[in-house]
């Protein structure tokens, strides 16, 4: 989501926006297809106890399940405390102690190093693809509207639902496949499902063949795109592995200040803070001193809406990270003794929430245009944002319906997925629609990749906040379940009063930029 920002502007300059989609599916899918073949040996978990080293090996069986530590012919249950020590259960101290206290263990693992050298190529190739395809196939879908068009945010909930259906599809099967036969083949899934759809709107004929088109006066710089396009992966490869390896816990700075927290961020945290103000501060500056009136006030006005747009995106993105660990920590997802969904699963909910709901949306939108009662873009994102906030806060009280191990019915984070979803539908497309009628027209693409890049930002910061609600794991099971269930609810709280909280603040600048917008509805 930070590539689009560039993506956009090469769009607006020189490729047109059809081609750079053309180009970044090409990408995405061999991105993909690489990731298929990127596997290799599991990691190796081991822990450090008292600065010696054990292996830890993981038993997934009956009542013997869990993590154990193996010294010699022996191993040893591990159990987590509330304190964040560990118990190892049967340790009598010959060998290892039978409590360790937090800081005198470290769990880590050993992994394959070709491996993951081949993930991060293989990311950088979809990092890269992605900054073509995301905003350009969205500015296309502007422009299938003329200015002032009332069926515009229709036509964008219409396409969001779209989008959504690919993701229910994904979600259904990519789970079940990984399961099944291995994580490689859902990647390569995807690869030729991303070749389809190039194959599919390279050959649309005369239907999108006034649109997307270069700019008539832009000079032809494809080879020079293309070739500085491949020379951005490994670029890419390495901000993502500087990331892995410089990476610091969120808690452990936040106290000494934004500038000291902002310096100890990897090198992609620090460019992405550094993009964002530069173009959160320099675009409404020279909208300032460049543009008309009417034009200056909607471009600065866009400025302020992509700004709310990242505390909704850092609360929605949850879904990807402290949201999906929830369902498998603290989640009962075994539905009436039929199924039981695997974790990965449960983020369904909300493409399925988006298509059922997304017509409605659209025929809602045009019914209220039609008589004059249709709430305005800010309107709409305060609304969003409050029901974000909403969705984490009835997690919170649903939380308290958990059995003896800590699981929450399934039905409450269908809930809170189903609160997000309404906010995502008021928020999301109408925000797509929203930077093609107030931005002029020579900066849509740019404007709509700064769209995405808060987005970008949104997940960089969304990241933080899940680790506020990690807990201590080994092989990806937590060693206490309490303090796991107790951790989440904390942080949900938190940022469920944070996004209520900048519904209301929007709310109360509502009027002054609905005036700015300039009779944009």
């Amino acid at each position: 989501y930070l590539t689009p920002l560039i993506g956009g502007l090469i769009a607006d300059q020189y490729f047109g926006s059809k081609k750079a989609v053309k180009f970044g599916a090409i990408l995405m899918s061999a991105g993909y297809l690489l990731l298929a073949f990127s596997g290799g040996e599991n990691a190796k978990p081991y822990v450090m106890i008292n600065d010696q080293r054990y292996e830890v090996v993981i038993d997934n069986d009956g009542e013997d399940a869990g993590q154990y530590v193996v010294s010699g012919e022996n191993r040893y249950k591990i159990s987590g405390n509330d304190d964040g020590s560990i118990t190892l259960n049967g340790a009598t101290g010959a060998d290892l102690p039978a409590n360790v206290g937090a800081d005198s263990y470290r769990f880590d693992a050993d992994r394959n190093d070709v491996s993951v050298i081949l993930l991060f190529l293989s990311l950088g190739l979809i990092i890269v693809g992605n900054g073509y395809f995301k905003p350009n196939i969205s500015t296309i879908v502007g422009t299938l509207y003329p200015e002032g068009d009332p069926r515009r945010d229709a036509g964008f909930t219409i396409f969001y639902m779209g989008i959504n259906l690919g993701s229910i599809i994904s979600q259904f099967l990519a789970p079940l496949i990984a399961v099944a036969y291995g994580y490689q083949w859902g990647f390569a899934l995807a690869g030729f499902g991303m070749l389809l759809a190039w194959a599919r709107f390279h050959f649309a004929g005369p239907a999108l063949a006034d649109y997307g088109n270069p700019p008539p006066n832009g000079k032809n710089r494809d080879f020079i795109i293309v070739i500085a396009s491949l020379l951005a992966v490994p670029v890419a490869w390495f901000l993502l592995n500087n990331a892995m390896e410089t990476a610091s816990v969120a808690h452990e700075v936040a106290a000494t200040g934004i500038v000291a927290y902002i310096a100890s961020q990897p090198l992609l945290g620090q460019v992405m803070f550094f993009v964002y103000v530069i173009a959160m501060i320099g675009i409404p500056l020279w909208a300032v001193f460049s543009l008309k009136s009417v034009e200056r006030d909607r471009m600065i006005v866009a400025v302020v809406l992509t700004f709310f747009s990242v505390v909704f995106w850092t609360l929605f993105e949850q879904a990807g990270s402290s949201l999906t660990l929830f369902a498998d920590r603290n989640t009962e997802l075994d539905i009436l003794g039929v199924y039981t969904m695997p974790a990965g699963q449960v983020q369904i909910f909300n493409p399925l929430f988006i298509v059922i709901f997304a017509p409605i949306f659209s025929v809602m939108w045009l019914w209220l245009g039609k008589r004059g009662l249709e709430p305005s873009v800010p309107l709409k994102f305060a609304i969003g944002l409050v029901l974000v906030g909403l969705g984490f806060l009835v997690l919170v009280f649903g939380s308290q319906f958990h059995d003896a191990n800590y699981l929450v019915p399934l039905f409450w984070l269908a809930f809170a997925y189903f609160l997000h979803s309404l906010g995502e539908l008021c928020l999301s497309p109408v925000g797509l629609s929203m930077i093609t009628k107030l931005s002029i027209k020579k900066l849509v693409g740019m404007m709509m990749g700064v769209w995405f890049l808060s987005s970008a930002m949104a997940q960089y910061v969304g990241g933080i906040v899940a680790q506020f609600a990690s807990t201590e794991t080994v092989g990806g099971e937590v060693l206490n379940a309490q303090v796991s269930l107790e951790t989440y609810l904390g942080v949900f709280k938190t940022i469920g009063v944070a996004g209520i909280i900048a519904g209301v603040v929007l709310l109360v600048l509502w009027p002054l930029l609905k005036k700015g917008m300039h009779g944009v509805k």
